[in-house]
């Protein structure tokens, strides 16, 4: 997001800090990010530089009262209230707002780990499972029947927080289900001020192992790491991470490499 929509944002996610999270304030939140995207005209209006905020506001208090609750309601109004330099960046701020209330609901749960834990696992079934992929990420499919998979996947196996983010990420407003699933991981470790390490390894690393390396990575970043351990065999020993932009692979491949580009000249 450019300028003002980036100070709507800010003021948003204020608004949602100081509001009480239930179980479905995330879900009403991205019901009206759906209403949004189907109806231009809608967002259009309520985004529009042009008409008094109090005309905006009140468009939107006339659509969504009774119809989710009023800390929802109250969310959006703030969201209305603020400039947005594209009507599509209300859309992706409620968005945001929604994940968040899912994230902060789970960390008032006691379940903020599990959550992170759980989105990592399903991202790297969906990675390793390409025709499960493709079928979830198929347009021609209705999103009802690809949410319905997902949450078929997800039976028994993770909590409610989790599926109604994955069927969120199923949606894919502009990402992949892939990158939808890291976000959502990114929003969790952001939570509790953390970054997410990819941590690949040939063998699985004991917890000793984990919490010695999060640590390590924890002072040289200067905030909680949290690490998502991934075991792959093509490492050849040692350990790669990646942070954001920073690669630091330490991995007997990488130096090999490094080797043969060397006596290559």
């Amino acid at each position: 997001m450019r300028g003002a929509s980036r100070e709507s944002l800010a003021r948003a996610l204020e608004a949602l800090a100081g509001s009480t999270v239930t179980e479905q304030l995330g879900a009403e939140l991205f019901s009206v990010v759906t209403l949004l995207d189907s109806n231009g005209s809608l967002r259009r209006a309520l985004t529009d530089p042009a008409r008094p905020t109090a005309v905006r506001t009140g468009l939107a208090d006339q659509l969504l009262r009774g119809k989710i609750s009023d800390t929802a309601l109250a969310l959006v109004l703030a969201a209305v209230e603020g400039r947005w330099s594209s009507s599509r960046d209300l859309g992706d701020a409620l968005e945001k707002l929604s994940v968040d209330a899912d994230v902060a609901y789970a960390d008032g749960q006691g379940n903020l780990d599990e959550l992170e834990d759980q989105l990592f696992r399903l991202e790297r079934i969906i990675a390793a499972e390409r025709a499960l992929a493709a079928k979830l990420g198929d347009r021609g499919i209705p999103l009802a029947q690809r949410q319905e998979l997902i949450r078929g996947l997800l039976a028994g196996k993770a909590d409610s927080t989790t599926v109604r983010l994955a069927e969120r990420a199923v949606a894919g407003r502009g990402l992949s289900l892939a990158a939808a699933l890291r976000s959502q991981q990114t929003a969790a470790a952001a939570r509790r001020s953390a970054r997410i390490a990819t941590v690949r390894v040939a063998s699985d690393l004991s917890e000793a192992e984990r919490n010695r390396l999060a640590e390590a990575l924890g002072r040289q970043y200067g905030r909680l790491i949290q690490l998502n351990v991934i075991v792959d065999p093509s490492v050849v020993g040692g350990v790669r991470v990646d942070i954001g932009d920073d690669v630091i692979d330490g991995t007997i491949a990488a130096r090999l490499d490094e080797a043969s580009r060397r006596i290559a000249g």
